[in-house]
């Protein structure tokens, strides 16, 4: 864990598993999509997954399919997710955290959903003013754990990365973060504090409330 931590100017949010738990409904999503299709993957194969786009969970698993077959699944995926977002719940405190930090800081939402889910996600929420940076799939070419997602974000906030923190529950997105070379905030929704450790946070919390007392106290 990095210590002493620096006040940040800006936070940069992941938005699935961080302010909205849509990681179970994209996992159904997916697996009506492939079901359809007659294809099954082990559970241990939607969990490596957590926190990467859907494009390229697609193209890696369904290796050796034409394009146009992974097109037309990854198009059956997105209205399952379509037909059931409506189940979407934000993460619990998420909502007032955020509407908390934008009086305080400059925030950024560097996300690996798709424009459309971005927006609707966001929405739903009620929180999409209190961005400055919106970054989804639309902006950026390469996915976590490469940290372009998050150099985007620092290039709209003009800021660089040591008055950035990132908000993270993937393992891959706490690499990014690294990588990126901001101070990576891991948060339990998705993985244990354990792997969050080793994929190097330099802070773990359990909820929004906990973060809010570390930024409170730096």
């Amino acid at each position: 864990m990095t210590s002493p931590l620096k006040a940040p100017k800006a936070l940069t949010f992941d938005m699935d598993g961080v302010l909205v738990d849509s990681e179970p409904l994209h996992k159904r999503a997916k697996q009506m999509a492939f079901q359809e299709a007659g294809i099954y993957f082990p559970e241990q194969t939607y969990d490596s997954y957590k926190g990467r786009p859907d494009t390229t969970m697609f193209h890696e698993v369904l290796a050796g399919r034409s394009v146009d077959d992974i097109a037309e699944l990854l198009h059956r995926k997105h209205q399952h997710f379509e037909k059931i977002e409506h189940e979407l719940q934000p993460i619990p405190g998420a909502v007032e955290f955020v509407k908390w930090a934008a009086a305080r800081y400059r925030l950024a939402l560097a996300t690996s959903a798709t424009p459309r889910n971005r927006a609707a996600a966001l929405q739903s929420l009620g929180i999409a003013d209190c961005f400055e940076s919106l970054v989804d799939t639309a902006r950026f070419e390469r996915p976590k754990p490469d940290p372009e997602i998050f150099q985007v974000a620092m290039q709209d906030l003009k800021l660089n990365a040591a008055e950035c923190w990132i908000i993270e529950d993937s393992l891959p997105g706490v690499r990014a973060g690294k990588a990126a070379g901001c101070i990576t905030v891991g948060i339990t929704t998705t993985f244990d504090p354990a792997s969050l450790c080793a994929a190097g946070a330099d802070l773990i919390v359990k909820s929004f409330g906990e973060l809010r007392t570390v930024l409170e106290n730096v």
